[in-house]
């Protein structure tokens, strides 16, 4: 009998020619934690462009040609042995970044630990356009830097999918919140919870913000080093971009050589942290379906909303990457899977 498969959007090899396209692959069976979700909807991020390039192969593990995509919304359609919170008809969204497999394909498998029931007042589109960039922000404000109200707190690049969500979520822990954004977006991310609004085309954050408690490090280049010039003694750097440091090295397993390489790629910032009493660390989400449905319930009460730039279909996916590398969305780019 010939093995069913399904259709998926992979990658073949890492480097410059990864050869991104459409495969038929097999398809999954859950094992007895997971739930085989009929995937509706995969929201894009940064990272999904990154990983064929092979920055993250040491740490990220795949089994080429492999899936790309990490976020997803979808009906359960098969549950396995030990899951109990999801049955099959269930309307849920996850993230399933970290697994060696990726949502940009017909069907995933999801773990039960992973996925939240879809809010009810969002749509498919909608809902696959939270997971990575809502976990994030709830792991580097709530967990990493405790964020406390009446804190200032430093989110650049305020209109892209990390930035729209975390200004949002730092609004309602009751933060203080300044971003960089062009001129022509300076009135929407206003619009979004922000403070302070400086148009990096006019303006360097460094000469006009002063006294914050935290920064978000999502922005490439020298602007992590920059940012410890407006954040008082004792303020925290939670970077998303990098550098990889030691400690997350070690909290990865990841061998001697490794904990060395990445250490010496953050000493340049943790001796600029440490001579000014600040603290840098390095995030990496991870799923969590518990956190998801806590930040399920802000959107169902309309605390927070999704911000979709464009949506692509399932054919167009890699038009969907290369627009997403272009940096200018305003919000999330969507992929969807089912019509």
């Amino acid at each position: 009998m010939e093995a069913k498969t399904m259709k998926a959007f992979t990658f073949k090899r890492y480097g410059k020619s990864p050869e991104l396209g459409f495969d038929n692959i097999d398809y999954p069976a859950p094992d007895a934690d997971e739930i085989l979700v009929k995937v509706y909807a995969v929201g894009l991020n940064p990272i999904d462009n990154m990983i064929p390039t092979g920055i993250f192969k040491p740490v990220l593990h795949f089994r080429l040609p492999a899936t790309l995509g990490s976020d997803l919304s979808g009906v359960v359609i098969a549950a396995g042995s030990r899951v109990t919170r999801f049955k099959p008809g269930d309307e849920i969204f996850a993230s399933i970044f970290d697994r060696g497999t990726g949502s940009l394909a017909e069907f995933a498998l999801v773990p039960e630990s992973a996925a939240a029931m879809k809010p009810a007042n969002l749509d498919f589109v909608q809902a696959a356009s939270l997971p990575m960039v809502s976990l994030t922000s709830w792991q580097a404000l709530t967990e990493r830097a405790g964020l406390q109200p009446g804190q200032k707190v430093f989110i650049p690049a305020g209109s892209g999918g990390i930035g729209s969500f975390a200004i949002q979520l730092a609004k309602h822990l009751g933060a203080q919140v300044a971003t960089t954004t062009s001129t022509d977006n300076v009135g929407w991310v206003s619009h979004l919870g922000a403070d302070e609004v400086v148009d990096y085309k006019k303006q360097e954050f460094e000469n006009e913000l002063s006294g914050y408690d935290m920064v978000l490090g999502t922005i490439k280049g020298d602007s992590i080093e920059k940012s410890t010039q407006i954040l008082k003694p004792g303020g925290k750097i939670v970077s998303l971009i990098g550098p990889l440091d030691a400690a997350f090295a070690r909290a990865r397993g990841l061998n001697f050589l490794l904990r060395l390489v990445f250490g010496l790629m953050s000493r340049k910032i943790m001796r600029l942290t440490k001579k000014r009493s600040l603290s840098y660390s390095f995030l990496f989400v991870r799923p969590d379906g518990n956190q998801l449905t806590q930040i399920g319930k802000l959107i169902e009460a309309e605390q927070i909303r999704p911000v979709i730039d464009k949506v692509f279909p399932f054919a167009e996916a890699k038009d969907a990457l290369i627009y997403l590398a272009g940096g200018h969305a305003k919000g999330k780019v969507v992929v969807k899977i089912l019509a």
